[in-house]
Protein backbone atom coordinates (compact mmCIF):
# COMPACT_ATOMS: atom_id res chain seq x y z
CA UNK A 1 0.00 0.00 0.00
CA UNK A 2 2.12 2.77 -1.43
CA UNK A 3 -0.13 5.66 -0.85
CA UNK A 4 -3.55 6.18 -0.27
CA UNK A 5 -6.31 6.45 -3.25
CA UNK A 6 -9.22 8.23 -2.74
CA UNK A 7 -10.77 6.94 -5.84
CA UNK A 8 -10.23 3.60 -4.53
CA UNK A 9 -11.38 3.91 -0.96
CA UNK A 10 -14.98 5.59 -2.31
CA UNK A 11 -15.69 2.49 -4.78
CA UNK A 12 -14.82 0.70 -1.78
CA UNK A 13 -17.30 1.93 0.32
CA UNK A 14 -20.35 -0.38 -0.66
CA UNK A 15 -18.13 -3.25 -0.50
CA UNK A 16 -16.81 -2.75 3.01
CA UNK A 17 -20.29 -1.68 4.65
CA UNK A 18 -21.95 -5.43 2.77
CA UNK A 19 -19.05 -7.31 3.67
CA UNK A 20 -19.23 -6.19 7.34
CA UNK A 21 -23.25 -5.86 7.50
CA UNK A 22 -22.79 -1.91 8.32
CA UNK A 23 -24.57 0.84 7.18
CA UNK A 24 -22.83 2.67 4.34
CA UNK A 25 -22.99 6.43 5.94
CA UNK A 26 -21.00 4.53 8.92
CA UNK A 27 -18.65 2.86 6.85
CA UNK A 28 -18.17 6.93 5.18
CA UNK A 29 -17.97 8.10 8.67
CA UNK A 30 -15.06 5.44 9.27
CA UNK A 31 -13.05 6.59 6.05
CA UNK A 32 -13.15 10.29 6.86
CA UNK A 33 -12.06 9.47 10.36
CA UNK A 34 -9.09 7.73 8.85
CA UNK A 35 -8.58 10.52 5.99
CA UNK A 36 -8.20 13.27 9.13
CA UNK A 37 -6.13 11.22 10.81
CA UNK A 38 -3.60 10.46 7.57
CA UNK A 39 -3.53 14.01 6.88
CA UNK A 40 -2.81 15.21 10.83
CA UNK A 41 0.25 13.04 10.12
CA UNK A 42 1.48 14.25 6.71
CA UNK A 43 0.67 18.08 7.70
CA UNK A 44 -0.11 18.24 11.33
CA UNK A 45 0.30 18.09 14.55
CA UNK A 46 -1.13 15.14 16.85
CA UNK A 47 -4.04 16.82 18.94
CA UNK A 48 -5.02 19.02 16.41
CA UNK A 49 -8.54 19.32 15.78
CA UNK A 50 -8.94 17.84 12.18
CA UNK A 51 -12.53 16.89 10.63
CA UNK A 52 -12.88 15.24 6.96
CA UNK A 53 -15.52 15.14 4.15
CA UNK A 54 -15.09 12.56 1.46
CA UNK A 55 -17.24 13.32 -2.42
CA UNK A 56 -17.86 9.88 -3.20
CA UNK A 57 -18.41 11.64 -6.80
CA UNK A 58 -15.49 13.13 -7.31
CA UNK A 59 -13.23 10.77 -5.78
CA UNK A 60 -11.58 13.49 -3.52
CA UNK A 61 -12.02 14.82 0.40
CA UNK A 62 -11.74 18.24 2.27
CA UNK A 63 -9.84 18.41 5.39
CA UNK A 64 -10.70 21.18 8.05
CA UNK A 65 -8.59 22.26 10.67
CA UNK A 66 -10.31 24.07 13.28
CA UNK A 67 -8.35 26.70 15.21
CA UNK A 68 -9.37 29.19 17.83
CA UNK A 69 -9.11 32.68 17.88
CA UNK A 70 -6.88 34.39 20.06
CA UNK A 71 -5.82 37.68 21.17
CA UNK A 72 -1.85 36.16 21.39
CA UNK A 73 -1.41 33.43 19.86
CA UNK A 74 0.71 30.59 21.51
CA UNK A 75 0.42 27.58 19.55
CA UNK A 76 -0.09 28.53 15.76
CA UNK A 77 -1.74 24.43 15.21
CA UNK A 78 -4.28 25.56 17.38
CA UNK A 79 -4.70 28.97 17.23
CA UNK A 80 -4.85 32.31 15.13
CA UNK A 81 -4.52 35.82 16.13
CA UNK A 82 -7.83 38.26 15.76
CA UNK A 83 -6.04 40.42 13.30
CA UNK A 84 -5.28 37.11 10.81
CA UNK A 85 -8.88 35.33 11.71
CA UNK A 86 -11.13 38.52 10.53
CA UNK A 87 -8.90 38.53 7.24
CA UNK A 88 -10.60 34.97 6.53
CA UNK A 89 -13.77 35.55 8.22
CA UNK A 90 -14.29 39.91 8.57
CA UNK A 91 -17.04 39.57 11.91
CA UNK A 92 -14.67 37.19 13.43
CA UNK A 93 -14.63 37.74 17.42
CA UNK A 94 -12.20 36.26 20.37
CA UNK A 95 -13.42 32.78 20.98
CA UNK A 96 -14.48 31.72 18.05
CA UNK A 97 -13.76 28.89 15.99
CA UNK A 98 -12.10 29.16 12.76
CA UNK A 99 -11.62 25.99 10.16
CA UNK A 100 -9.01 25.97 7.29
CA UNK A 101 -10.10 23.91 4.34
CA UNK A 102 -7.39 21.87 2.41
CA UNK A 103 -7.97 19.92 -0.48
CA UNK A 104 -6.72 16.03 -0.44
CA UNK A 105 -6.73 13.61 -3.12
CA UNK A 106 -4.00 11.09 -2.07
CA UNK A 107 -1.27 10.58 1.00
CA UNK A 108 2.26 9.15 0.99
CA UNK A 109 2.93 5.93 2.18
CA UNK A 110 3.10 6.65 6.25
CA UNK A 111 -0.07 8.37 6.17
CA UNK A 112 -1.81 5.74 4.19
CA UNK A 113 -0.51 3.28 6.68
CA UNK A 114 -2.16 5.26 9.36
CA UNK A 115 -5.30 5.39 7.46
CA UNK A 116 -5.72 1.75 7.44
CA UNK A 117 -5.06 1.30 10.99
CA UNK A 118 -7.59 3.61 11.88
CA UNK A 119 -10.18 2.40 9.06
CA UNK A 120 -9.33 -1.65 10.56
CA UNK A 121 -10.06 -0.12 14.50
CA UNK A 122 -13.35 2.35 13.50
CA UNK A 123 -14.81 -1.07 11.72
CA UNK A 124 -14.22 -2.98 14.43
CA UNK A 125 -15.88 -0.43 16.79
CA UNK A 126 -18.92 -0.11 14.25
CA UNK A 127 -19.03 -3.85 14.13
CA UNK A 128 -19.53 -4.09 18.14
CA UNK A 129 -21.99 -1.50 18.02
CA UNK A 130 -23.92 -3.40 15.74
CA UNK A 131 -23.77 -6.82 17.50
CA UNK A 132 -24.30 -4.27 21.13
CA UNK A 133 -27.79 -3.15 19.56
CA UNK A 134 -28.86 -6.33 18.31
CA UNK A 135 -27.91 -8.14 22.14
CA UNK A 136 -28.52 -5.59 24.36
CA UNK A 137 -32.02 -6.22 24.49
CA UNK A 138 -31.99 -9.94 24.44
CA UNK A 139 -29.91 -9.58 28.08
CA UNK A 140 -32.49 -11.67 30.16
CA UNK A 141 -33.17 -14.23 27.75
CA UNK A 142 -32.23 -17.56 26.64
CA UNK A 143 -30.88 -18.24 22.81
CA UNK A 144 -29.39 -21.22 21.57
CA UNK A 145 -25.60 -21.15 20.27
CA UNK A 146 -23.30 -23.74 19.18
CA UNK A 147 -20.28 -24.61 20.78
CA UNK A 148 -17.47 -23.87 19.56
CA UNK A 149 -14.10 -24.58 21.52
CA UNK A 150 -14.17 -26.05 25.26
CA UNK A 151 -11.23 -24.64 27.56
CA UNK A 152 -9.90 -25.23 31.03
CA UNK A 153 -11.90 -22.60 32.16
CA UNK A 154 -14.48 -21.07 29.60
CA UNK A 155 -16.46 -22.49 27.11
CA UNK A 156 -16.98 -20.71 23.57
CA UNK A 157 -20.42 -20.27 22.55
CA UNK A 158 -21.13 -18.97 18.77
CA UNK A 159 -24.85 -17.13 18.98
CA UNK A 160 -25.33 -15.69 15.21
CA UNK A 161 -23.19 -12.95 14.44
CA UNK A 162 -21.68 -12.57 17.80
CA UNK A 163 -19.08 -14.67 20.21
CA UNK A 164 -19.76 -15.25 23.92
CA UNK A 165 -18.24 -17.73 26.44
CA UNK A 166 -19.57 -19.37 29.36
CA UNK A 167 -16.85 -18.90 32.22
CA UNK A 168 -16.50 -21.85 34.71
CA UNK A 169 -18.74 -20.62 37.73
CA UNK A 170 -21.77 -20.37 35.14
CA UNK A 171 -21.39 -23.78 34.00
CA UNK A 172 -23.31 -27.10 35.51
CA UNK A 173 -20.99 -28.76 37.28
CA UNK A 174 -20.47 -32.35 35.83
CA UNK A 175 -22.13 -30.87 32.33
CA UNK A 176 -19.56 -32.34 29.13
CA UNK A 177 -19.30 -29.87 26.63
CA UNK A 178 -18.68 -31.23 22.75
CA UNK A 179 -17.63 -29.14 20.24
CA UNK A 180 -20.37 -28.75 17.21
CA UNK A 181 -22.96 -29.48 19.87
CA UNK A 182 -26.37 -27.05 20.56
CA UNK A 183 -27.66 -25.86 23.48
CA UNK A 184 -29.58 -23.32 25.71
CA UNK A 185 -27.50 -20.24 27.31
CA UNK A 186 -29.12 -17.62 29.03
CA UNK A 187 -27.86 -14.58 28.37
CA UNK A 188 -26.14 -12.56 31.49
CA UNK A 189 -24.39 -9.35 30.17
CA UNK A 190 -22.37 -7.88 27.64
CA UNK A 191 -18.42 -7.41 28.53
CA UNK A 192 -16.65 -4.53 26.61
CA UNK A 193 -13.24 -5.22 25.67
CA UNK A 194 -10.79 -4.26 23.25
CA UNK A 195 -10.91 -7.59 21.10
CA UNK A 196 -14.66 -6.77 20.71
CA UNK A 197 -17.97 -7.05 22.74
CA UNK A 198 -18.61 -10.63 24.47
CA UNK A 199 -21.63 -12.39 25.49
CA UNK A 200 -21.13 -13.62 28.92
CA UNK A 201 -23.62 -16.30 29.14
CA UNK A 202 -24.48 -18.70 31.88
CA UNK A 203 -26.08 -22.36 32.03
CA UNK A 204 -25.73 -22.01 36.16
CA UNK A 205 -27.70 -19.34 37.65
CA UNK A 206 -31.75 -18.95 38.54
CA UNK A 207 -32.32 -17.00 36.13
CA UNK A 208 -32.07 -20.41 33.70
CA UNK A 209 -34.13 -22.42 35.50
CA UNK A 210 -37.22 -19.84 35.79
CA UNK A 211 -36.98 -19.48 32.10
CA UNK A 212 -37.10 -23.32 31.48
CA UNK A 213 -40.34 -23.77 33.85
CA UNK A 214 -42.00 -20.67 31.73
CA UNK A 215 -41.12 -23.06 29.11
CA UNK A 216 -43.37 -25.83 30.52
CA UNK A 217 -46.36 -24.10 32.61
CA UNK A 218 -48.40 -22.25 31.03
CA UNK A 219 -50.41 -21.10 33.75
CA UNK A 220 -47.28 -19.01 34.60
CA UNK A 221 -47.83 -16.43 31.47
CA UNK A 222 -51.58 -16.30 32.81
CA UNK A 223 -50.96 -15.45 36.52
CA UNK A 224 -52.62 -18.72 38.40
CA UNK A 225 -49.00 -19.85 39.64
CA UNK A 226 -46.06 -17.87 39.96
CA UNK A 227 -42.32 -18.56 41.47
CA UNK A 228 -41.60 -16.63 44.58
CA UNK A 229 -37.99 -17.18 44.82
CA UNK A 230 -35.39 -20.02 43.34
CA UNK A 231 -31.90 -21.08 45.02
CA UNK A 232 -29.45 -23.07 43.30
CA UNK A 233 -26.15 -25.32 42.89
CA UNK A 234 -26.20 -26.03 39.76
CA UNK A 235 -25.16 -29.46 38.81
CA UNK A 236 -26.29 -30.67 42.42
CA UNK A 237 -29.55 -29.18 43.66
CA UNK A 238 -32.49 -26.55 43.02
CA UNK A 239 -34.54 -25.40 45.69
CA UNK A 240 -38.15 -23.66 43.99
CA UNK A 241 -40.67 -21.75 46.09
CA UNK A 242 -44.06 -21.90 44.40
CA UNK A 243 -47.33 -20.05 45.44
CA UNK A 244 -50.74 -19.75 43.48
CA UNK A 245 -52.83 -17.09 43.04
CA UNK A 246 -56.16 -18.73 42.81
CA UNK A 247 -57.84 -20.65 44.83
CA UNK A 248 -58.34 -24.66 44.55
CA UNK A 249 -55.24 -24.69 42.54
CA UNK A 250 -52.39 -26.79 43.71
CA UNK A 251 -48.92 -24.53 42.59
CA UNK A 252 -47.03 -27.75 43.23
CA UNK A 253 -48.41 -30.36 41.84
CA UNK A 254 -48.88 -27.24 38.48
CA UNK A 255 -45.00 -27.27 38.39
CA UNK A 256 -44.55 -30.98 38.94
CA UNK A 257 -46.98 -31.84 36.00
CA UNK A 258 -48.68 -34.76 35.56
CA UNK A 259 -46.51 -37.91 36.11
CA UNK A 260 -43.89 -35.73 36.67
CA UNK A 261 -43.86 -34.74 32.85
CA UNK A 262 -43.26 -30.39 33.43
CA UNK A 263 -40.29 -31.40 36.05
CA UNK A 264 -38.76 -33.80 34.08
CA UNK A 265 -38.70 -31.59 30.79
CA UNK A 266 -36.79 -28.96 32.95
CA UNK A 267 -34.41 -31.97 34.18
CA UNK A 268 -33.67 -33.16 30.31
CA UNK A 269 -32.35 -29.99 29.43
CA UNK A 270 -29.79 -29.14 32.52
CA UNK A 271 -29.33 -33.25 33.35
CA UNK A 272 -30.77 -35.92 35.71
CA UNK A 273 -28.08 -34.83 38.10
CA UNK A 274 -29.42 -32.16 39.15
CA UNK A 275 -32.31 -32.54 42.24
CA UNK A 276 -35.21 -30.45 42.14
CA UNK A 277 -37.32 -29.62 45.06
CA UNK A 278 -40.31 -27.94 44.51
CA UNK A 279 -41.99 -26.44 47.61
CA UNK A 280 -44.79 -24.47 48.51
CA UNK A 281 -44.44 -20.12 49.44
CA UNK A 282 -46.29 -19.19 52.69
CA UNK A 283 -46.49 -15.52 53.79
CA UNK A 284 -45.81 -17.37 57.45
CA UNK A 285 -41.84 -17.76 57.98
CA UNK A 286 -42.08 -20.12 60.52
CA UNK A 287 -44.09 -22.69 58.08
CA UNK A 288 -41.65 -21.35 55.15
CA UNK A 289 -39.17 -22.51 56.46
CA UNK A 290 -40.26 -25.75 57.11
CA UNK A 291 -41.42 -26.29 54.07
CA UNK A 292 -38.20 -24.96 52.56
CA UNK A 293 -36.38 -27.46 54.73
CA UNK A 294 -38.70 -30.54 53.12
CA UNK A 295 -37.98 -33.39 52.93
CA UNK A 296 -36.92 -32.73 56.33
CA UNK A 297 -39.46 -32.61 59.39
CA UNK A 298 -38.88 -29.74 61.46
CA UNK A 299 -40.47 -29.86 65.11
CA UNK A 300 -40.24 -26.16 65.22
CA UNK A 301 -38.88 -22.73 64.86
CA UNK A 302 -37.45 -19.99 66.23
CA UNK A 303 -37.37 -16.91 64.58
CA UNK A 304 -34.90 -13.71 65.12
CA UNK A 305 -36.29 -11.19 62.86
CA UNK A 306 -33.84 -8.67 63.99
CA UNK A 307 -30.75 -10.85 63.07
CA UNK A 308 -32.90 -12.31 60.04
CA UNK A 309 -31.92 -16.09 61.78
CA UNK A 310 -33.90 -18.79 62.87
CA UNK A 311 -33.20 -22.00 65.39
CA UNK A 312 -34.78 -24.92 63.31
CA UNK A 313 -35.04 -27.83 65.98
CA UNK A 314 -35.38 -31.21 64.30
CA UNK A 315 -35.58 -34.95 65.89
CA UNK A 316 -32.53 -37.02 65.84
CA UNK A 317 -33.53 -39.00 63.02
CA UNK A 318 -34.09 -36.09 60.90
CA UNK A 319 -30.47 -34.03 61.59
CA UNK A 320 -28.87 -35.52 58.92
CA UNK A 321 -31.64 -35.20 56.30
CA UNK A 322 -32.17 -31.26 57.61
CA UNK A 323 -28.57 -30.42 56.97
CA UNK A 324 -28.45 -32.53 53.50
CA UNK A 325 -25.05 -33.91 52.49
CA UNK A 326 -22.43 -31.17 52.92
CA UNK A 327 -24.83 -28.83 54.68
CA UNK A 328 -26.82 -28.62 51.16
CA UNK A 329 -30.09 -28.53 51.98
CA UNK A 330 -29.98 -25.70 54.68
CA UNK A 331 -27.29 -23.60 52.56
CA UNK A 332 -30.18 -23.74 49.74
CA UNK A 333 -33.31 -23.66 52.04
CA UNK A 334 -31.15 -20.28 54.10
CA UNK A 335 -30.84 -18.72 50.63
CA UNK A 336 -34.36 -19.35 49.54
CA UNK A 337 -35.98 -18.20 52.39
CA UNK A 338 -33.98 -14.97 53.02
CA UNK A 339 -32.97 -16.24 57.17
CA UNK A 340 -29.81 -18.15 57.99
CA UNK A 341 -30.82 -21.12 59.54
CA UNK A 342 -29.37 -23.10 62.37
CA UNK A 343 -29.90 -26.98 63.04
CA UNK A 344 -30.39 -27.56 66.36
CA UNK A 345 -31.78 -31.23 67.95
CA UNK A 346 -34.86 -31.45 69.65
CA UNK A 347 -34.11 -32.67 73.09
CA UNK A 348 -35.19 -35.72 74.11
CA UNK A 349 -38.92 -36.13 75.22
CA UNK A 350 -39.61 -37.05 79.58
CA UNK A 351 -39.61 -40.97 79.98
CA UNK A 352 -43.20 -41.66 80.57
CA UNK A 353 -43.64 -43.02 84.48
CA UNK A 354 -44.11 -46.33 85.17
CA UNK A 355 -47.35 -45.97 86.26
CA UNK A 356 -48.90 -44.57 83.45
CA UNK A 357 -49.48 -47.92 81.37
CA UNK A 358 -51.49 -49.26 84.54
CA UNK A 359 -53.53 -45.99 84.74
CA UNK A 360 -54.56 -46.74 81.09
CA UNK A 361 -55.13 -50.34 81.73
CA UNK A 362 -57.62 -49.05 84.01
CA UNK A 363 -59.58 -46.31 82.64
CA UNK A 364 -60.14 -49.05 79.67
CA UNK A 365 -61.61 -51.86 81.98
CA UNK A 366 -63.70 -49.06 84.03
CA UNK A 367 -65.01 -47.92 80.10
CA UNK A 368 -65.50 -51.50 79.38
CA UNK A 369 -67.57 -52.08 82.60
CA UNK A 370 -69.89 -49.18 81.85
CA UNK A 371 -70.26 -50.21 78.90
CA UNK A 372 -71.44 -53.25 79.64
CA UNK A 373 -73.60 -52.14 82.63
CA UNK A 374 -75.14 -49.74 79.16
CA UNK A 375 -75.76 -52.81 77.55
CA UNK A 376 -77.63 -54.37 80.41
CA UNK A 377 -80.16 -52.06 81.12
Amino acid sequence: MEDLNLKQLTMAVRTIAEEKNLPEETVMSVIEQAIAAAWRRDNGERDQEVRAELNVNSGTAKVYVAREVVEEVGSPAHEVSLEDARKIKADAEIGDVLEDVHEVTSFGRVAAQTAKQVVLQRLREAEREVVLAEYEDKIGTVLTGTVQRVEPRVVRVEIGKANGIIPQSEQIQGEYYSVGSRLKVYLKDIERDNRGPQLILSRGNEAFIEYLFRQEVPELETGAVEIKAIAREAGRRTKLAVASTVPGVDPVGTFVGGHGTRVQAVMNEIGDQEKIDIVTYNENVEQFIKNALSPAEVSKVEIDQAEKRAKVFVTEDQQSIAIGRGGQNVRLASRLTGYELDIEQQAAAKPVAEKAPRKNIEDSLLSAVEEATEDAE
